[in-house]
């Protein structure tokens, strides 16, 4: 009796899914490297080696993210082409709403800690970022 009540408290706790707190926006700030991609279908694809990597800035409930390419100095090459996003919060979910000239989309933030974050998309694909930590060779 009692291992099917670890089981069943077991499972319980496994299918509780963990909402992002508004409070921890602020950890979105900083540089962010792509960690893998999950399909709808369940597949992964993983990046071991990434040439570039975000830059997301937030202040309140407005941001924007760009890619940036890392130097073995420690310093970054980047250009002005900022992808704006605003944050909506519907249902206890959190979404990153974009729009540019061409397109409109959004991705729910599904994970946010200090390390990493993830974000989910209507297509059902995953993208899960580590934090970047840059590599600073000097002579």
């Amino acid at each position: 009796m009692m291992k099917k009540l670890l089981i069943i408290c077991f499972l319980i706790l496994a299918s509780c899914n963990s909402k992002v707190d508004k409070n921890q926006l602020h950890l979105l700030n900083g540089y962010w490297e792509i960690k893998e991609v999950t399909f709808k279908d369940g597949a992964k694809k993983e990046y071991s080696i990434n040439s570039t990597v975000d830059y997301i800035q937030l202040d309140s409930l407005s941001g924007f993210r760009k890619k940036v390419d890392p130097k073995f100095n420690g310093t970054f090459e980047t250009s002005n082409d900022a992808e704006p996003f605003q944050i909506r919060i519907s249902n206890d979910s959190i979404f990153m709403s974009y729009t540019n000239n061409s397109n409109t989309w959004e991705e729910v933030l599904t994970k946010l800690t200090e390390e990493s974050f993830s974000v989910k998309n209507k297509e059902g694909l995953t993208y899960e970022y580590n934090r970047f930590e840059p590599i600073n060779i000097t002579p």
